[in-house]
């Protein structure tokens, strides 16, 4: 069995879904890719995606997509993508089995 690109978890899910009925405009779900960034080197992106692309990785989850940029794939396989909030801060969080480091402050990482 292969091993899935991304999974989610519910309250990813159900973070999306809001930001999703919050854009006033049909979506087709969200995508995600990495660009170079910080002091690790890679960042994840996550934007509203209008169409899905000819070589995009879509996993739909709870009702959602979530299409990956195929540039992103092989440095995002198997992880999983949450979402966490408290008092003082909230946002997606990315479990990547496949990260070697991070930087100290958490935005950017390499493999």
């Amino acid at each position: 069995m292969t091993q899935p690109v991304l999974t989610l978890t519910n309250a990813a899910a159900n973070r999306v879904k809001t930001l999703l009925e919050g854009r006033g405009k049909p979506s087709r779900g969200i995508r995600i890719g990495l660009k170079s960034k910080g002091c690790s080197g890679l960042s994840y992106t996550l934007e509203f995606a209008d169409e899905v692309g000819p070589y995009d990785e879509v996993i739909e989850a709870y009702g959602i997509a979530v299409l990956i940029d195929p540039k992103a794939v092989m440095f995002i396989m198997g992880s999983e993508m949450d979402y966490v909030g408290d008092k003082l801060s909230s946002g997606f969080v990315f479990n990547n089995p496949n990260a070697k480091g991070i930087c100290g402050c958490g935005e950017s990482f390499h493999v």
